[in-house]
């Protein structure tokens, strides 16, 4: 795992955004928005990819299609002109600054150079298929989020049966 950061100085009153790219284009932005001269943050992961001649281990962007930057948000204009980029995460036209102490946080955590990857954000009523385990495939409702555990209503013969299963055994439908 690394982290590809620029080494830019803060602008006062600047703040942290989500830029949405083009997927596969998280490198090349990046590099463009340093040309810049923008402040940016890329999380990448390592992982083993297979081609059919070749197992070969890549860098990939924990948040595959968004580039995190820092700037001012009047002077956006030059973001969306940035080759590969399709916009900025917001409310409208108006982007929504991501919280300082979560950059920090996801700084914090890739410099700790634990392995880590994606996984998909589950909350409280989203419908999942259970992927490994005794259980595997069949297909719930999450009822409550827990601390290291999810709580999944899976329905069966009409019933249903509650079972505390780990969140890494599951993927979204």
């Amino acid at each position: 795992m690394e982290l590809s950061q620029s080494a830019k100085t803060s602008v006062a009153g600047s703040s942290w955004f989500a830029v949405r790219v083009k997927t596969t284009h998280e490198k090349r932005v990046t590099s463009l928005l340093d040309h810049q001269g923008y402040e940016w943050l890329l999380p990448l992961y390592r992982c083993r990819r297979r081609w059919s001649d070749r197992i070969r281990q890549v860098e990939l962007p924990v948040f595959p299609g968004y580039v995190f930057c820092r700037f001012v948000p009047c002077a956006r204009v030059s973001i969306l002109k940035t080759s590969g980029v399709l916009g900025i995460a917001g409310s409208g036209l108006i982007p929504t600054p991501v919280d300082d102490q979560e950059i920090a946080a996801i700084q914090r955590v890739v410099k700790s150079r634990f392995s880590i990857s994606p996984h998909p954000f589950l909350r409280a009523g989203r419908r999942v298929r259970i992927e490994s385990g005794s259980l595997c495939g069949l297909e719930g409702l999450v009822t409550e989020v827990r601390r290291d555990r999810l709580i999944l209503s899976v329905h069966l013969l009409q019933r249903s049966v509650a079972v505390e299963i780990d969140e890494a055994w599951v993927s979204p439908l």
